[in-house]
């Protein structure tokens, strides 16, 4: 059983179906998951503040509806997890392959989160919400995106490749560079001094 730290207002409820742990409105605060099994558990409406997840295995565990803030996550393994409707608050995500995560319902948002290096090729990641984040260098290959926003982040050297991008909100967003040709950008929101970066492909000047 894992170590908890409840909240006053939070009551506990754990119990076991087949095999795989219950946890429900449940808050742990400056947890060490670190290089420990948490796989094979869900989590209802649980928040998590502090905790360090490094090296965790999360594989074929499920958080709905679950909140993280100020979380550590490097090298954490997502194999078929269940990410659905949750929160990602100044959290530490560097490196994170999301391309593992369970298709099912995956919806995730982020606010002043590192994500840089993480890789979300080819998941379909619709109306996500990317808020003060650092997201440099990071996979965006085959995703789709429709209606996302990236809402005052840094892209730099970040791949969008063949990547649905209609609707998608850059308007605030830094340093990003990718080719009109190989995405989808019907109706994409940009900048008139975001404008720039797709045009590095054309080795044009601009006064």
């Amino acid at each position: 059983m894992l170590p908890i730290v409840k909240a006053k207002k939070h009551e506990e409820f754990t119990v076991t179906i087949m095999n795989k742990t219950l946890q429900e409105k449940t808050t742990f605060i400056k947890v060490d998951y670190s290089d420990k099994n948490s796989s094979d558990q869900e989590f209802d409406s649980c928040t998590f503040i502090n905790c360090i997840f490094s090296k965790s295995d999360l594989s074929n565990s499920d958080f709905l509806d679950c909140n993280f803030k100020e979380c550590s996550f490097s090298m954490v393994k997502l194999n078929n997890t269940g990410l659905k409707n949750v929160s990602f608050i100044g959290c530490k995500l560097l490196g994170i392959d999301f391309t593992k995560c369970k298709d099912f319902l995956l919806s995730f948002n982020f606010e002043k989160c590192s994500l840089d290096y993480s890789a979300f090729h080819k998941k379909k990641i619709k109306n996500t919400i990317f808020k003060d984040c650092s997201i440099k260098e990071a996979d965006f290959t085959e995703t789709d995106l429709t209606a996302s926003s990236f809402l005052n982040c840094d892209l730099t050297r970040t791949i969008f490749m063949h990547t649905v991008l209609e609707k998608v909100d850059f308007r605030t967003a830094n340093n990003y560079s990718f080719d009109l040709e190989l995405n989808r950008v019907k109706k994409a929101k940009f900048s008139s001094a975001g404008i720039i970066g797709l045009l590095d492909k054309y080795q044009i000047i601009i006064e």
